[in-house]
């Protein structure tokens, strides 16, 4: 099987950006052909943009660096730049701009495509840093992608009948430990050679860790439900001062489009409620809420570089893989990515997705939480543009690992970084906990 790191001829690279296009474009088509032009142009929260946005957003991003950038071709619609600059249109303010109609913009994102499609014939990969082995393609593929994983949070928050169907993902295929000892040593985070990763991947570099215990599997709506029964919400000692504040703020009581259900709790996805499944990974719970969590249950969130380790580090080799189960792309045995199902699955359901020391579901199913702040990996360089990371660093973002069920394989890999505010929950996004190694679980080469 040929991959991403090892794309063979020109002529198969581009066979493989064809297609890797064109069923990013299908997916979105999905998500915006699935509601009529009412919903399509509808804000349906202010934390989102119309769906309609996004739609137009893609096609001009891929304009303006595939089009007129890569291809050195005249601008297809110069006039709509502004509109569709995600710096320069706060989210709160797109639904009064002057948007391209659905139909417009339907026939907007159709001809860049087509003028991509024309282009890539031509395009010779080794003429320079933008274009070596695909990076360009591949960016818009994934920035095509991370907008199908908004437009899809989007539709979990839009009111009305269900509009998307997916079938229930796999069922428990084997018992998950609770924890896992990860050794002591060097490890290498980042990469230096996946020609798609992007800036804030790399680059490669050595770290070192002490030795720690990482969950073997994402919390689960069992294990939180016992953080809310024991009062959870309602202790400021298990939580932060920004956290605890944001907790009263903004009423947090439970995890976001959870409610109560008699003596339980149910779970509206994509407007559809069902009673909440213990032996699924929590969802839609923001940074202070998985901290607090992990303060009641004497643990802590993992740093970033801890839980890449545990996804990435080979003790066998010493070597860090691209993916927990190893360097071939993700299959549907391996993860739930990719909008497959629209739910994460249980604990236990991917055993062919474990790390080589146990640890499972770390792709796929909910982006997990991590403790650490959004910065730059030592030796980072901006590339294209400061824009896609670099003016994000800083102390208001935690970064997030790992993908959701509504992330494409082409958007997540073992040092994928994901970010965003700490009291975001309208993302898919969960968290598994870590703790410092005690001497006598060193001494045993194993987790108490």
């Amino acid at each position: 099987m040929t991959t991403i790191e090892e794309p063979g001829t020109e002529a198969q690279l581009r066979d493989r950006i064809a297609a890797e296009l064109a069923r990013t474009r299908a997916r979105t088509a999905l998500l915006t052909e699935a509601v009529d032009d009412t919903d399509l142009v509808r804000q349906h929260s202010p934390l989102m943009s119309p769906l309609v946005w996004d739609l137009a957003h893609v096609g001009n991003q891929e304009e303006l660096w595939l089009v007129r950038d890569v291809g050195g071709r005249d601008p297809v619609r110069r006039d709509i730049d502004d509109l569709y600059d995600a710096f320069k249109q706060p989210r709160k303010d797109r639904p009064s701009l002057p948007l391209l109609p659905p139909a417009e913009a339907r026939a907007y994102v159709a001809t860049v495509r087509d003028k991509v499609y024309d282009l890539l014939d031509g395009i010779r990969f080794a003429d320079r840093d933008l274009v070596a082995e695909g990076f360009a393609f591949g960016m818009i593929v994934q920035h095509e992608q991370q907008h199908d994983e908004t437009m899809l949070a989007t539709h979990q928050l839009r009111s009305g009948a269900p509009v998307l169907h997916a079938p229930a993902p796999p069922e428990p295929r084997g018992r998950v430990a609770a924890e896992v000892l990860v050794p002591a040593g060097r490890f290498t985070m980042g990469t230096s050679t996946d020609p798609w990763a992007l800036d804030n991947e790399r680059p490669a570099h050595p770290v070192d860790l002490p030795a720690y215990v990482i969950d073997a599997a994402p919390v689960t709506n069992g294990a939180y439900r016992r953080f809310i029964a024991e009062g959870g919400y309602d202790e400021p000692r298990w939580w932060s001062e920004a956290g605890w504040r944001h907790r009263l703020d903004a009423g947090l009581t439970a995890p976001m489009h959870w409610r109560r259900d008699g003596d339980g709790w149910a779970y509206q996805r994509f407007g559809r409620w069902s009673p909440v499944r213990d032996d699924e990974p929590v969802v839609h719970v923001c940074f202070h809420e998985a901290r607090a969590y992990a303060a009641w249950a004497g643990k802590r969130l993992p740093t970033e570089a801890e839980w890449e380790k545990a996804a990435r580090w080979d003790p066998a080799t010493g070597r860090s893989r691209r993916w927990p189960w190893g360097d071939d792309e993700p299959t549907e045995a391996h993860a739930n990515l990719g909008q497959r199902h629209l739910w994460p699955a249980p604990v236990g359901a991917y055993p062919a997705g474990a790390s080589p020391l146990g640890v499972h579901q770390l792709i796929g199913d909910v982006w997990e939480w991590t403790s650490t702040t959004f910065r730059g990996h030592p030796g980072f360089a901006a590339f294209p543009y400061r824009e896609y990371s670099e003016v994000f660093f800083g102390d208001d973002y935690r970064v997030l690992r790992g993908g959701s069920f509504g992330t494409d394989r082409a958007a997540c890999r073992g040092t994928f970084r994901n970010w965003d505010y700490p009291i975001r929950r309208q993302i898919f996004s969960g968290f598994r906990c870590a703790r410092d190694a005690t001497a006598e679980e060193i001494r045993a080469g194993r987790a108490a």
